[in-house]
């Protein structure tokens, strides 16, 4: 049995959470965190590992109290940034035994759309990248699109590709959207959506899309339990569900 605790158990994502723990039969909720409770608790209430929905402001200090405590963390809050990303990892060199999933993405669709697209774009001369959410979304671009653009890029760069043509010289207000290493990324908000991404390639003659869409939020969870169940099999910082999945 894996005693859990849940940090942002009251918000979209962490209230599906908590459900889901609940009915698994490996699993145990031990703790269900707000906003004002402290990381302590999740301690004191023996979890094993703890899954973090919280707020970009919030979650890398989370992350650093749960590696304190000796707990692994299974992260979806998203806005991380290299910096941050490198002082989890330093600090997990204190604690060897310790694992940290820091996913983009826990739909099992959308780690498949990451992959693939990583895996098509040395064979298309263009790339761009439309992520489209909800209007309650605080950060742009989502995780899941700066995760998918990074992948193309490097994927493209590898294979000694040119950067995709683009002849636009005059963009006052920003249309053309983000610049991701090179990609395009387009955010954007609609009430309605709940996640959604298109990855767009072009060659000369032909269109490749992809497109992975989460019409309801317990589409994360599979993913998220997966997370769970794995991570303290993997010591260190891990980037993607995709590391914990046979692909």
């Amino acid at each position: 049995m894996i005693n859990v605790a849940v940090l942002g158990a009251a918000g979209r994502m962490g209230s599906h959470v908590v459900q889901a723990v609940e009915a698994a039969d490996d699993l145990a909720l031990v703790a269900a965190l707000d906003t004002d409770d402290e990381i302590a608790a999740a301690t004191h209430a023996k979890a094993h590992v703890a899954v973090d929905f919280t707020v970009p402001d919030a979650t890398e200090a989370n992350v650093h109290a749960l590696i304190d405590a000796g707990i692994h963390a299974v992260v979806g809050t998203t806005g991380w940034t290299e910096d941050a990303l490198a002082r989890v990892d330093e600090h997990l060199r204190e604690r060897p035994d310790l694992g940290v999933l820091i996913a983009p993405n826990f739909a099992i669709g959308a780690v498949l759309a990451m992959r693939f697209a990583a895996a098509a774009a040395p064979y298309f001369e263009s790339a761009e990248v439309v992520e489209l959410h909800h209007p309650d979304k605080v950060d742009a671009p989502s995780g899941t699109a700066l995760h998918t653009a990074r992948g193309i890029a490097a994927a493209r760069a590898s294979a000694g590709l040119a950067p995709s043509p683009d002849a636009t010289t005059h963009d006052p207000d920003g249309a053309r959207g983000a610049n991701v290493d090179g990609v395009h990324v387009h955010a954007v908000r609609l009430r309605g959506l709940v996640a959604h991404e298109e990855v767009l390639f072009g060659n000369a003659g032909e269109a490749f899309t992809i497109r992975t869409d989460s019409f309801d939020r317990v589409s994360f969870m599979p993913g998220v339990l997966l997370g769970v169940r794995e991570v303290g099999n993997h010591p260190g910082l891990t980037l993607g569900l995709d590391r914990y999945m046979s692909l």
